[in-house]
């Protein structure tokens, strides 16, 4: 069986599912071939169930503030059996929504297994071992990325988990201790510890969060420590044992102590391999789909989301989808340009980062300044009995070109703040925008009055 398209995508996560929309919106005739389940990492696990887990367990950090002030008391508890039924049928129906999405935009989706068999030619073998040759005028590759770990730390999916493995677990582990404390590794830890757990978080670098601005970083580690968590940042480890009750973790080759369970959430990799590719390319780096300015490996292939390994977020891959879609398309010709990409670390606290950090820039020996404010003198963050927190504005003469946030209910600043960066905001455009009273956005607006130092 042979079958022809102008443009088609490999692999059905965000990326690719919305390279696939925006190429049958532009009129071309549109295939999409996915051999697991559609939305790859971000829907089925990561962006979407861990979202539901810090959803169903927010209560909990919120009754605890209040009654910290002693304005009530009471307990919210969490079914995780009932939790993992409602998260499995969430993500069930998301998958049938999209398959009726691509139904309705026109796009033909086949479940299996491809090859590059030709330059613009690729082979699919279904579970059902039909096999179809396709040709192609465009072919966009959103092969996605996995969880990655150093051999050290290999993962047996038992006692020692990656984030996949943790969302799938049945029961609460009593003690935890979560190595890597990036987005993935704090929106974890901040799960399990509202669920019982004991967690310690475990990171190499000097802070936690460490790609971002210092002083979020610091803020950050207290508000976690307030809630329990045990936090050992610059701290490496240097051996696991496996213990007839669960894992014993050595830090720095002195300190040992025993937990249920480790979670490995030391980061990702780029899932590279798809075949026929090296031979088309056997000069290509390993590591990542190394791509030119136009998100392009040749003439007639693209390589978008996590799999280029520019920006492992869902939404910079939906972007970069979109992008090669209207590239291939003959719409726009590039070069790739995105702007300023919102980075996000979920819970309570919340945290985000648009544009560079204060130490970025001045290690590129740039002039800038900073200002700032306290989320404690905010009437929202009082209400919410959480008015730990700040926002910062980095300047270069009298232009915002990042902002910086932490505490209770942050993100919902970040949209603005993305084109308050992106469109590159004066101060007198800031005053001159009314900000509703009383919300969280006030504080963004006393960070971007507040005199720069």
């Amino acid at each position: 069986m042979t079958e022809g398209y102008d443009i088609l995508v490999i692999g059905a996560g965000p990326a690719g599912y919305a390279a696939a929309l925006e190429a049958a919106r532009l009129g071309k005739s549109t295939a999409l071939v996915e051999r697991n389940l559609l939305g790859g990492t971000c829907l089925n696990w990561g962006c979407i169930p861990t979202k539901l887990f810090l959803g169903a367990t927010a209560p909990i950090p919120a009754m605890a503030a209040q009654s910290r002030l002693r304005l009530g008391q009471g307990s919210f508890t969490v079914d995780m059996a009932a939790l993992q039924k409602r998260k499995t049928s969430l993500l069930a129906a998301t998958r049938q929504a999209m398959t009726k999405t691509l139904e309705t935009a026109g796009i033909r989706l086949i479940s299996g297994e491809a090859e590059l068999s030709g330059p613009t030619q690729v082979l699919v073998r279904t579970a059902d071992d039909t096999q179809i040759r396709i040709d192609f005028q465009h072919l966009i590759l959103a092969l996605g990325s996995a969880p990655a770990w150093p051999e050290l730390l290999t993962p047996d999916g038992e006692a020692v988990l990656t984030s996949d493995h943790a969302l799938d677990l049945s029961t609460v582990p009593e003690s935890l201790a979560v190595i890597g404390a990036g987005a993935i590794g704090l929106e974890m830890a901040q799960f399990f510890q509202r669920m019982g757990s004991s967690v310690t978080l475990i990171e190499a670098a000097e802070r936690i969060a460490p790609t971002e601005d210092s002083e979020i970083c610091v803020q950050l580690a207290s508000m976690l420590k307030r809630q329990g968590v045990t936090v050992r940042a610059g701290a490496t480890v240097s051996a696991l044992g496996r213990t007839a009750e669960g894992v014993r973790v050595r830090l720095d080759a002195e300190e040992e102590f025993s937990v249920s369970k480790v979670l490995v959430a030391v980061g990702r990799k780029s899932n590279t391999h798809f075949p026929g590719l090296e031979a088309m390319l056997p000069a290509r780096k390993k590591n990542t789909l190394e791509v030119d300015e136009n998100l392009q490996l040749s003439k007639h292939i693209f390589a978008v989301g996590d799999c280029n390994g520019r920006t492992m977020l869902a939404h910079a891959a939906e972007d970069q989808g979109r992008f090669a879609a209207r590239h291939a398309a003959g719409t726009v010709s590039g070069p790739y340009a995105p702007g300023p990409i919102p980075f996000c670390i979920y819970g309570d606290p919340e945290a985000f980062r648009v544009g560079p950090t204060l130490e970025e820039t001045r290690a590129k020996g740039l002039p800038c300044a900073e200002s700032k404010a306290q989320l404690a003198a905010n009437p929202a963050a009082q209400a919410a009995a959480a008015p730990h927190g700040l926002v910062k504005v980095l300047w270069r003469d009298d232009t915002v070109t990042g902002i910086s946030a932490v505490g209770h209910g942050v993100l919902h600043l970040v949209t603005t703040a993305t084109i308050m960066v992106g469109q590159g905001w004066s101060r007198s455009q800031a005053e001159n925008l009314i900000f509703a009273h009383p919300t969280l956005d006030e504080t963004l607006r006393h960070a971007l009055l507040a005199p720069p130092q």
